[in-house]
């Protein structure tokens, strides 16, 4: 499969973003999807994930409250909309993929997920 990223860019602190993954080549709904980020310096971060089959959605405790995943399964887009955002949320952005549903807590190791978008970059200033 591929995906492609796109929004991003750069807002002020409590601005909001809205990231897009669109998916092609596998068929959406079988997989676990997941957004990540990496700021400068910093190793790859868990951000949030959902269960495509059946919409169940996973937040870190650091945007819960804050960003929403979703999907359009008619375009097989996946979504991150960010609200509120901080300057410590200033890092570039990957959406992934693992085939089949999980949640327990080892699905939200990087590791585990074997397609990667390209990135996005997130920018917020104070």
């Amino acid at each position: 499969g591929q995906l492609v990223q796109s929004g991003g860019g750069s807002v002020q602190s409590g601005g909001s973003l809205r990231l897009s993954c669109a998916v092609s080549d596998l068929t959406f709904s079988n997989y676990f999807m997941g957004w990540f980020r990496q700021a400068p310096g910093k190793g790859l971060e868990w951000v949030s994930a959902i269960n495509s089959g059946d919409g169940p959605t996973y937040y870190a405790d650091s945007v819960k409250g804050r960003f929403t995943v979703s999907q359009g399964n008619a375009k097989n887009t996946l979504y991150l909309q960010m609200n509120s955002l901080k300057p410590e949320d200033t890092a570039m952005y990957y959406c992934a993929t693992r085939y089949g549903s999980c949640s327990d807590s080892w699905c939200f190791d990087p590791r585990v997920f074997d397609n990667w978008g390209q990135g996005t970059q997130v920018t917020v200033s104070p």
